[in-house]
């Protein structure tokens, strides 16, 4: 679009600064129209996928906003994650903002992933909440957040340990082993289902939770192994991250999805690859981002501190987020200003062709309604 400028942002983060080889740690591109400098401007970002670009960008800065798609240090390398120096680097992108833009309102965009990363930051700017991470200090950077004044959250899940622990295979019986297979817990096994009965869903559940706390109680272990050997930590593997029941039983939390499906295709093919969220981490990364005990990424604790006028949208047709995760989400904030909208579309809004369109419509005009 010839009617958008966009620039590339690139900045030293407060706990990292520009790299060897030359690039800086925070990283995006600011979208809007040319010509103006709009007052409201929308920031989103991920734990892991690069938003610089996101889908959302030029349709918001066709309807007069701003559009930082902002990346932290862990783009593309979130076998490395901490929320703390995240939440940091997020800080610098809306630092940029207030005082390079030269934006009166920051809207956080919490998509997909992104609902509980955003909602943490904001929770830690209003109210410093972060606790250490095996003995490491929060960083004093954490602890100046400047905070933000709408938020938006989009096809978002609940917590990265919450959407990971729904979408794991229980039936894995040897962590080092990708293809061993508990049958009793395998979704996969004509045996079971579907359509799955109401007794092997929660069987299937609760194995799936106890499956992240035996990943924990491991890892907490195997740190103190290495670090007595004089390693500070180590790489592992999760494998089997694709079997979430709703794929194959539409009776289980009921949508327009496409059933049979998951992100990448057919669920069971992609289970047993290599590829998936969380297949490779570190020690650390493992209690910051997935555990489901120590993890700091669950977002409910956040949604408790956010107060801001808030819009909670959900596609109807999304294949890995229900509107179950919708009433979670909005059901838990604590703004008094706060909207509930389920729309017609999958998880990145690709179809029905208008569905983009739709959201920009309604995100625009739930913002104006606000005065923003």
């Amino acid at each position: 679009m010839d009617s958008i400028e966009r620039r590339f942002v690139s900045l030293p983060s407060p706990t990292a600064g520009r790299n060897g080889a030359g690039y800086m740690p925070t990283q995006g591109v600011y979208h809007h129209a040319k010509d103006t400098t709009p007052r409201t401007a929308i920031i989103a970002t991920h734990y892991n996928v690069d938003f610089s670009e996101h889908y959302m960008a030029e349709l918001m800065a066709t309807r007069g906003y701003g559009f930082l798609g902002w990346n932290t240090r862990f783009r593309g390398i979130e076998h490395y994650f901490t929320l703390d120096h995240a939440l940091v680097d997020i800080g610098v992108g809306v630092r940029w903002l207030r005082e390079e833009a030269g934006v009166e309102r920051v809207v956080l965009l919490g998509n997909s992933g992104g609902g509980s990363l955003m909602a943490a930051y904001q929770s830690q700017a209003v109210e410093p909440n972060l606790k250490p991470l095996l003995g490491v200090p929060v960083p004093d950077a954490a602890l100046e957040l400047l905070p933000c004044d709408l938020y938006v959250s989009t096809n978002a899940h609940p917590g990265r340990p919450e959407v990971l622990t729904d979408w794991f295979d229980p039936s894995v019986t040897d962590e080092a082993d990708p293809t061993s297979v508990d049958p009793a817990l395998d979704m996969y096994n004509p045996d079971n289902g579907p359509p799955y009965s109401a007794e092997f869903i929660e069987r299937y559940r609760a194995a799936q939770v106890a499956r992240n706390h035996r990943i924990t109680a491991w890892a907490l272990q195997e740190l103190e192994r290495v670090r007595a050997a004089g390693c500070m930590d180590r790489m592992f593997n999760v494998y089997r991250a694709w079997a979430d029941p709703r794929y194959l039983d539409p009776s289980l939390d009921p949508n327009d999805r496409a059933i049979g499906l998951c992100y990448l295709g057919p669920p069971k093919p992609f289970n047993y690859s290599p590829y998936g969220i969380a297949s490779s981490n570190t020690i650390r990364t493992w209690l910051s981002m997935w555990s489901l005990e120590y993890s700091q990424c669950r977002a409910i604790p956040h949604f408790a501190r956010i107060t801001l006028p808030s819009l909670v949208v959900q596609s109807m047709a999304d294949a890995g987020v229900f509107p179950v995760d919708a009433h979670i989400i909005h059901d838990n904030l604590a703004a008094e200003d706060k909207t509930l909208e389920f729309i017609a579309g999958d998880h990145y809004l690709l179809k029905p062709e208008t569905a983009r369109d739709h959201v920009a419509d309604l995100v625009a005009g739930w913002l104006q309604d606000r005065g923003a």
